[in-house]
């Protein structure tokens, strides 16, 4: 309970989280004040919050809830004979191509023990998902032209870098996928397809149109970027694509390399606590050898052509 209330602010919050009732909770912290003999809580205003001391107490709270769920998924997997089921967030397109491909690994190979279940989730929503314990693992990512997002007490690894390339229709272009860099700064007069602005995807267009000395005319806005590659075909526009989201490139649309690279970093997060557990390291490496494969440059073109 006090690692909720460090967590969520409010004794009303905690009490909803927990589906217990607002008394309930105030007297479990007041027992618990007791017991240890310290001051935890502290009227502010018409809030709660922690002293020090149960700042301290609930640090050590969510180590503690993280090590019992960890020891609970280690003894199920001793009384199911496996290694361990694990539950991932990972934005859609490292879901379509980094977690499948894993997945597939794993169906293909039953004796290394691991079993997955996938939560779809942007990376802000994957990570709060990972602090509230319904997932162990989290795919994120971070662009090279944005500022890079704090971890805070998570610890991130780097499982992949993919180039973002510029997308434009093969009557504007007069080039094969790949051939020759392309300055931004001559796509200034087009029209822009982007991602939704409130996404990290349109802060890396932003970005990366500015340092190009312009601001792009947008026409269109999408979360899907298989509607902004279709968009792109139809000759609405120009976009800026990182490699991961090409399922299928449509036959009109030619992809141009950056004279200005830009590049997506794609990382596993997870707990402090768990961060050593085998299952999730074997996992990151696994994840890892996926990322490799979908990030190669010539798979992107042999699959386009």
């Amino acid at each position: 309970m006090l690692a909720e209330l460090d967590r969520l602010g409010t004794i009303a919050a905690v009490a909803k989280e927990l589906r217990l009732t607002a008394p309930g909770i105030s007297m479990q912290i007041a027992a618990l004040e007791r017991e240890v003999r310290l001051k935890l809580t502290q009227r502010h205003g018409r809030n709660v919050t922690l002293t020090p001391a149960g700042r301290l107490l609930a640090r050590h709270g969510h180590d503690i809830v993280d090590m019992l769920a960890l020891a609970e998924r280690e003894s199920g997997a001793l009384r199911d004979g496996a290694a361990g089921t694990y539950r991932v967030a990972a934005f859609p397109s490292a879901a379509r191509t980094i977690v499948a491909g894993t997945w597939a690994n794993l169906l293909r190979n039953p004796d290394i023990g691991l079993q997955l279940e996938l939560l779809e989730n942007e990376p802000d929503d994957a990570v709060a998902a990972l602090h509230r314990g319904e997932v162990e693992l989290a795919i994120t990512h971070a662009y090279s032209n944005t500022p890079a997002p704090t971890a805070g007490e998570l610890v991130a690894a780097r499982i992949g870098v993919e180039n973002v390339w510029l997308a434009v229709h093969r009557d504007d272009s007069g080039l094969a996928n790949g051939e020759t860099a392309a300055d931004l700064g001559d796509y200034a007069q087009h029209d822009w397809v982007v991602p939704h602005r409130q996404s990290f995807c349109y802060e890396m267009v932003r970005r990366a149109c500015g340092l190009a000395g312009f601001e792009p005319r947008i026409v269109a806005e999408a979360t899907d970027f298989s509607v902004i590659l279709s968009l792109v075909s139809a000759g609405a526009g120009v976009a800026l694509v990182p490699q991961l989201t090409i399922a299928t490139l449509p036959e009109a649309v030619v992809l141009r390399r950056l004279m200005v690279p830009v590049h997506r970093y794609l990382f596993v997060v997870t707990r402090p606590s768990t961060a050593t557990d085998p299952g999730i390291r074997r996992l990151t490496d696994l994840f890892g050898s996926s990322a490799a494969e979908f990030t190669h440059r010539d798979h992107l073109l042999s699959k386009t052509r």
